[in-house]
């Protein structure tokens, strides 16, 4: 936990857990000291200089990083401001946006301003309720979950309340927990939340290199006659001008792969198990697509016309689904093999194709 260590003029006082004068107050949530004005100046400034003593929970975290999470709605220019001027400091020295902290660093805190508290919206009971239930695999590092689709994975952008946001809410006492990874908002299945920052740098060198193997269960439109192929075809990140996010296969983009394997054929439609070697935005979605049978339920890069007619019969949802995860232990180093079951309405569309 932080252990934060605010000095005036005369004294130095070490916080623990009650109100320090009318301006401040340490409140202890999640098993983490967070500094919460109570009653700002009219410039919105935290009126003192601030200590914080890092703890195991961020050791390794870069400072840039550290201070997005304690300054919320402090502008990124702001923070490497304050850094490249010396006002953030280590141990009484200059520092770079880039170090890693280590435990029993004393970041300096100056006086900034920062934003109102937002009200607090609470996740929806659905999505809570869900939650408890959904759980695939637990320990003290890590949690895996098999996500509902229609949620994201993360607040933001005009969403009030994701996954992550929820967990929290129902898991109060919980010192960390944060995302490995993502899914998209309309994809289900397997989602590792790390317990510990540890096994959080871990799983991201994992996520990073070739230590997780991923396979997807997503059903083809139309009929693919392959029984299996490598698409090597480059992605190119672009966002419309409706901020809608938008991916296409370009020279110009990252490389990009993934392995798809027929594994039952219908009258219009294909399951396959896809298998991204890579890890770009919305890939499997576009790589499909380029293989000519984008994903059912596809809005963005789908087909319409067959979209509509299924539909139709009753399915509203993209059908794309993280099946089965493959990864060592961050902590014991012991090979985990999770599997997410399919959620009812797929199952339910499989069991009346033909």
């Amino acid at each position: 936990m932080y252990k934060l260590h605010l000095f005036s003029v005369y004294t130095l006082l070490i916080i623990t857990c009650y109100t320090v004068d009318c301006n401040k107050l340490i409140v202890y949530s999640r098993k983490l000291y967070y500094y919460v004005p109570m009653k700002k100046e009219e410039n919105n400034a935290i009126p003192k200089v601030y200590f914080i003593e890092i703890t195991d929970a961020h050791e390794g975290q870069r400072l840039d990083n550290f201070l997005m999470k304690v300054l919320k709605g402090v502008p990124k220019s702001r923070i490497y401001r304050i850094i490249r001027k010396g006002e953030v400091r280590i141990n009484k020295g200059r520092c770079d946006a880039k170090r890693k902290l280590l435990q029993g660093d004393i970041v300096r805190i100056p006086p900034i301003r920062v934003a109102e508290e937002k009200e607090f919206i609470a996740a929806p009971a659905y999505l809570t309720a869900r939650l408890k239930h959904d759980i695939l695999f637990e320990d003290d590092a890590i949690l895996v979950i098999n996500k509902p689709s229609g949620f994201a994975v993360h607040g933001g952008s005009g969403i009030s309340s994701g996954i992550i946001e929820a967990l929290r809410e129902i898991r109060p006492d919980s010192r960390f927990l944060e995302l490995v990874h993502r899914l998209d908002r309309d994809t289900s299945g397997c989602l590792i939340i790390a317990k510990k920052r540890s096994a959080l740098r871990t799983l991201h060198e994992y996520f990073r290199g070739s230590g997780v193997k991923k396979n997807y269960l997503a059903l083809l439109q139309g009929r693919w006659e392959k029984k299996k192929l490598v698409v090597d075809q480059p992605l190119l990140k672009n966002v419309s001008h409706g901020g809608e996010r938008m991916v296409k296969i370009s020279s110009a983009g990252k490389a990009s792969q993934t392995l798809f394997r027929r594994l039952t054929l219908y009258n219009d439609a294909t399951l396959v198990e896809a298998s991204p070697y890579t890890g770009r935005t919305h890939q499997i979605r576009v790589h499909a697509a380029w293989l000519g049978h984008g994903i059912i339920g596809d809005e963005r890069y789908g087909e319409h016309e067959i979209n509509k007619n299924f539909r139709k019969r009753g399915f509203k949802r993209l059908f794309l689904h993280a099946h089965k995860l493959q990864f060592a232990h961050p902590v014991t180093g012991e090979l985990l093999k999770i599997t997410a079951p399919l959620p009812d309405d797929l199952q339910l569309l499989l069991d009346n194709e033909k």
